[in-house]
């Protein structure tokens, strides 16, 4: 289950997002739905498109499914996503 001290190790597709704080100001406040990810960037589709968002430099805050919000600085998600989950099942069977 996906909570605010396991966020870094899950997938982020599906939560809706707010960037928080970003070395881009135009892009503070912006908001959607996290619909794809990549090494650097979180996409996000907006009420005006597609929004490709880089990690480092910018903090986001995400809402989970139990209506939780968590603030998470980018550069923490810097990584592959699949390499977080891998992190993630590597770190639960105790390896």
């Amino acid at each position: 289950m996906i909570r605010p001290q396991n966020i870094i190790r899950h997938d982020l597709i599906g939560l809706d997002v707010v960037v928080a704080d970003s070395s881009n100001p135009f892009l503070v406040g912006l908001h959607g739905r996290v619909v794809d990810e990549t090494r650097n960037m979180i996409h996000i589709m907006t009420g005006d498109g597609l929004k490709k968002v880089q990690k480092r430099s910018t903090a986001f805050m995400f809402r989970l499914p139990d209506d939780t919000s968590v603030l998470v600085d980018g550069s923490a998600l810097e990584t592959q996503p699949e390499r977080r989950i891998v992190m993630r099942i590597k770190r639960r069977k105790g390896e």
